[in-house]
């Protein structure tokens, strides 16, 4: 089970530049709207005091988790690197938001609604990308997957060089 979650597939050309789309327009825009403000210093400070806490863990302790989902985690999704693991922080994460911060609201009116449905779009994507993977295109990709050996005939890298 862990092996199979940790593995990285290739699909065919459409599905892996489907799944580059969605790592990088959906986690660019994660990290720059609500990540960027979390690791610079001076917004940091700004925003713990009224930080929301719902798991009752202290105001900077939960921006310090929110600051791992948002900035470090979709950046790490950007590069398609630990893909499946960055994904789920991010999937859990936020659906804890969504419950105790926001209340399930994902239209409406009030403070709670403001995110509903760009969170539940987040949530969404992160959950996608934590069951499909990185796809080809990916960090993940390039480091995890078995390069053919040279000798092995059966590849058909290594059959074009034989002929």
């Amino acid at each position: 089970m862990v092996k199979r979650f940790l593995s990285v597939n290739s699909y065919d050309l459409t599905t892996d530049l489907g799944l580059l789309v969605l790592r990088v327009g959906a986690f660019v825009s994660l990290f720059i709207k609500h990540g960027l403000e979390k690791v610079i210093p001076s917004s940091f400070w700004e925003l713990a005091p009224a930080f929301p806490d719902p798991a009752h863990i202290g105001h900077i302790p939960s921006l310090l988790v929110a600051t791992g989902s948002d900035a470090i985690c979709a950046i790490l999704l950007v590069l398609g690197l630990g893909t499946r693991i960055a994904g789920t922080y991010i999937f859990v994460v936020l659906s804890v938001a969504w419950a105790f911060t926001h209340h399930f609201v994902f239209l409406g009116k009030g403070l709670e609604s403001k995110h509903g449905e760009l969170i539940v779009m987040y949530i969404t994507q992160s959950l996608a990308l934590a069951l499909l993977g990185p796809g080809k295109f990916s960090l993940d990709w390039l480091l995890w997957t078995k390069k053919p050996e040279a000798h092995d005939v059966s590849h058909p890298i290594a059959q074009a060089k034989a002929h």
